[in-house]
């Protein structure tokens, strides 16, 4: 749950459970955020276990400045997607076989079968397990002194932020469905959370930048 408050995390997720109108959507989102988050972290720890070997300091730098880029960008979508906010709110066009659908929201899914997953909280969550890989990997692998135990603690540690984010985002999804039925609050909130993502995003990703190429 700690992990889950950490700035850049909420940054992220907010622009993205500001986007649905279903309270039941916020779960959805920050579990699936876990999912990419842990997925990441188990990657990455069982490759550099394999290579017997820790992750460079130029790429885990590297991996940071994706996290900031990636907030920058949702930033300045949601801070587009509020200027394009009708009364309904947005809606999105997209296909089910040879049936074309459209609804309010995003087209932030994709259909396999009858299944739908949201891809934009899994990619974010993705590039976060990729930032954060190192530390814990490197946190794991100077204290655990088996295979199994660096892992589990891992594995432990990725099921933490699956649960601590689907309970943060799920609460917070309730206030925000309320004020998303108002066209104002709505373009507000959207406004609101794009430019904090955008703001720390280049406060964060700018001395990281300076870093690598200059």
């Amino acid at each position: 749950m700690r992990h889950a408050l950490e700035p850049d995390h909420l940054a992220a997720v907010s622009t993205l459970v500001t986007r649905h109108r279903d309270p039941r959507a916020g779960v959805l989102v920050g579990a699936l955020w876990g999912v990419g988050h842990s997925s990441a972290l188990l990657a990455v720890g069982f490759l550099l276990h394999v290579l017997h070997t820790s992750l460079p300091q130029t790429l885990a730098d590297a991996f940071e400045l994706g996290v900031a880029v990636m907030l920058v960008t949702l930033g300045a979508r949601s801070l587009q997607r509020s200027l394009q906010l009708g009364p309904d709110g947005p809606e999105a066009t997209h296909h089910h076989g040879a049936t074309l659908h459209r609804h309010h929201g995003h087209e932030d899914h994709v259909h396999v079968g009858r299944f739908t997953l949201a891809r934009r909280p899994l990619l974010v969550g993705l590039v976060h397990g990729l930032a954060g890989s190192g530390a814990l990997t490197a946190l794991a692998f100077a204290n655990m002194p088996t295979a199994q135990a660096r892992f589990t603690f891992v594995g432990l540690f990725g099921l933490g932020s699956i649960l601590g984010m689907a309970a943060l985002t799920g609460l917070a999804g309730f206030p925000i469905a309320r004020m998303s039925r108002n066209r104002t609050l709505s373009r507000t909130l959207l406004a609101t959370t794009g430019a904090f993502s955008l703001v720390f995003g280049l406060f964060w990703g700018f001395p990281i930048a300076r870093a690598l190429f200059f």
